[in-house]
């Protein structure tokens, strides 16, 4: 939905986009790659307003990077 702009489940063209955030405490849409809340990766939602379904994305190319150096290879 985020390249497309029409829901894959639907095909309706109502898609909202409810960009990621990070808030106090770890709140928001986030992932976290650090110790703190300020190395935090954003998570973009995509919303079909007319069925609900949804898709999420990280939409930074450095912030994909640091998740894999975090989580790759992790048991």
């Amino acid at each position: 939905m985020k390249n497309t702009h029409v829901c894959p489940k639907c095909e309706s063209k109502n898609i909202l986009h409810i960009p990621g955030m990070v808030r106090a405490h770890g709140a928001g849409n986030n992932i976290p790659a650090g110790w703190t809340i300020l190395s935090a990766v954003k998570v973009s939602r995509y919303l079909c307003t007319e069925c609900g379904y949804s898709e999420e994305w990280v939409i930074d190319r450095d912030d994909i990077k640091r998740l894999i150096e975090k989580y790759f290879d992790i048991e």
